[in-house]
């Protein structure tokens, strides 16, 4: 018998209050690591919380939830940021940990990862 009404990735990843858990504890682990943390170095908490929920809806509209992603494009809002391929590399990372702390099961890490590599190109610089 096959299902007819498979569930969306974001329902499968537990939906809004989930995603919202699992953006927390990204932003905070990247905000930790020395690599990273230029990026928010500087950055009032008006504007951190609203990348936060800018984060927030991407991940949901991307995993198939009712949020509607406002934000720029992915490469206008990060031009001129330099981000290179090793910062993108230490961000994987830590997506990955988060990914794992929460104990996603590994068909929907593997989808979050595939819609996260997708705006790599418009992401990197250097």
């Amino acid at each position: 018998m096959s299902n007819t009404n498979p569930k969306s990735l974001y329902e499968r990843l537990g939906g809004y209050d989930a995603i919202c858990a699992v953006a927390n504890d990204l932003l905070s682990r990247l905000a930790a690591d020395k690599l990273l943390a230029r990026f928010w170095k500087n950055r009032g908490d008006d504007g951190v919380a609203r990348e936060k929920q800018l984060l927030i809806d991407f991940l949901c509209a991307s995993a198939g939830g009712p949020m509607y992603y406002t934000g720029r494009a992915m490469n206008l809002s990060h031009k001129g940021m330099q981000i290179s391929e090793t910062d993108w590399r230490a961000f994987l990372g830590h997506l990955h940990a988060t990914l794992n702390s929460f104990q996603v099961p590994q068909q929907e890490c593997a989808e979050v990862l595939a819609f996260i590599e997708s705006t790599k190109s418009d992401i990197i610089e250097l």
